[in-house]
């Protein structure tokens, strides 16, 4: 957005939203694929859900057929759908050059320290043996709130 004002006040070709264009350095259009490489079929991650799961998930499939660390640049955005899939097509142009930088803006982005607790882990926390039910209480207070 501020850089089609700039390119527009200044000159030089408006990127329009119609456009495609990649997040990461020509350097990694120009990495070749391997022989009888087979595409694998990645688990999807919308914008919900353990980011540091996806990752290792995502990390292992490609392994598990031989991909590169440069390659995992090209296909991580195969893994991804809507809120997910969004915050990849919203990423600057050209400015991913490895995997470390791609996983880091990923997780900076979506990645939450606060684990939900569902109703059934709540009903089955138990009183400890000799904890006073206030201890009990409060604990169970603490986990339902965070």
């Amino acid at each position: 957005m501020i850089a089609n004002f700039i390119r527009a006040q200044y000159g030089g070709p408006l990127q329009t939203s119609f456009m495609y264009s990649r997040s990461y350095t020509k350097r990694k259009d120009n990495l070749r694929t391997l022989l009888r490489y087979q595409l694998p079929k990645f688990q999807q991650f919308d914008g919900k859900g353990n980011t540091k799961q996806h990752i290792v998930h995502f990390v292992q499939t490609c392994e598990n057929v031989g991909s590169r660390t440069d390659q995992l640049v090209r296909q991580f955005v195969r893994s991804l759908k809507g809120n997910g899939f969004g915050w990849y097509t919203d990423l600057e142009l050209e400015v991913i050059d490895s995997w470390e930088q791609l996983a880091n803006e990923f997780l900076n982005c979506f990645y939450s320290t606060r684990c939900t607790i569902s109703m059934m882990e709540l009903t089955n926390m138990k009183q400890r043996k000799e904890e006073p039910v206030i201890d009990y209480l409060n604990r169970w207070r603490a986990l339902s709130l965070d």
